[in-house]
């Protein structure tokens, strides 16, 4: 099997994090309050929009192989909402919006070229200190805690075999087309993982120390207590950090940070910036597969277009020599 590198997509892609626009989240006061619906219990949880047609076919278990410690090649990639983007009324459609249906096929893809998902606790332990990972471990990531990531992406997930990571902003839960506490809590017990989003999903770099914080430090508590899960990495909002930022996310007791980037490099230099590649509702499936480090039988692909042409790019690992902030 032949590695392919990705496409520059172009500075745009790095800085679109959460998304921005007519669909963007305004950035709620510095209240928190844990929403939670006064009927809703895990019983009452909404059902799955999704049948599942398909019965995915055994695949033998993988030969698990020891690596690191520091660098290892795990490809992250990260999704909004899976659900029809609305329109603006002039026919714009958001792209943070991948569709039922296009997310399935991106799913079966993975699975039939035998990847498997991991935690993001199982990568960082591998970069830290060496840990076995299976042949093609990928991790998938999902941002703001959208009800449809429970509703839709989580039955589509469970189909294939997949886990994967949520990272919630504290002001959003149980607030209206948002996960409460617990269908949080049913998708962890599942084995998925939670992350933090940050309380109010601010612009972190923009922020005064006091409120980089709050916002980091305070975040990781409020989730733990509201949740009963352990929070053990953050995804900065807009994919966007500095030093200030990192070293409060050191001090929270994070393990790891979540950015945004073209790499599938994942190592010590980076351990608080892991790259993760934004995944499009525009992508269609052969676009998807020019992001993923391993290709498996081009069957699986449909042959209606042209199977993209690999071109050779790797960027450079980010480097961070900051600190810990007392």
């Amino acid at each position: 099997m032949k590695k392919i590198f990705v496409l520059f997509l172009g500075l745009s892609i790095l800085l679109s994090g959460c998304g921005t626009g007519v669909f963007a989240k305004p950035v709620p006061t510095t209240t928190i309050t844990l929403i939670s619906s006064p009927t809703s219990t895990v019983t009452a949880s909404p059902t799955s929009t999704i049948t599942p047609t398909f019965t995915a076919s055994p695949i033998p278990t993988p030969t698990w192989v020891y690596q690191g410690p520091d660098t290892v090649l795990v490809p992250i990639i990260l999704y909004h909402r899976i659900d029809v983007s609305p329109t603006d009324g002039t026919n714009y459609k958001s792209p943070y919006y991948v569709k039922p249906e296009v997310f399935d096929a991106e799913m079966k893809l993975l699975h039939d070229w035998g990847y498997t998902t991991i935690t993001t606790e199982l990568l960082i332990k591998a970069i830290n200190e060496g840990a076995e990972l299976p042949p093609r471990p990928i991790i998938i990531t999902f941002d703001d805690g959208h009800l449809n990531n429970f509703t839709t992406a989580f039955p589509i997930m469970q189909k294939y075999g997949f886990t994967g990571t949520l990272y919630i902003v504290v002001n959003y839960v149980g607030a209206d087309q948002f996960m409460n506490a617990d269908q949080i809590k049913e998708m962890a017990a599942a084995g998925w993982e939670v992350g933090s989003h940050s309380v109010s999903h601010a612009y972190l770099t923009s922020l005064e120390p006091d409120r980089q914080r709050y916002e980091i430090v305070e975040s990781r508590k409020l989730l733990e207590e509201a949740l009963g899960v352990p929070v053990l990495t953050i995804a900065y909002p807009f994919g966007i950090s500095n030093s200030g930022v990192i070293d409060y996310s050191i001090f929270a007791g994070y393990i790891g940070g979540m950015g945004l980037g073209f790499t599938h490099d994942q190592g010590k230099t980076n351990l608080y910036n892991l790259q993760r590649r934004d995944i499009k509702g525009t992508y269609d499936i052969k676009q998807f597969a020019a992001f993923l480090p391993w290709l498996g039988d081009l069957a699986f692909l449909p042959t209606d277009t042209p199977t993209p042409t690999a071109t050779p790019s790797r960027t450079p690992i980010p480097t961070y020599t900051g600190a810990p902030s007392p």
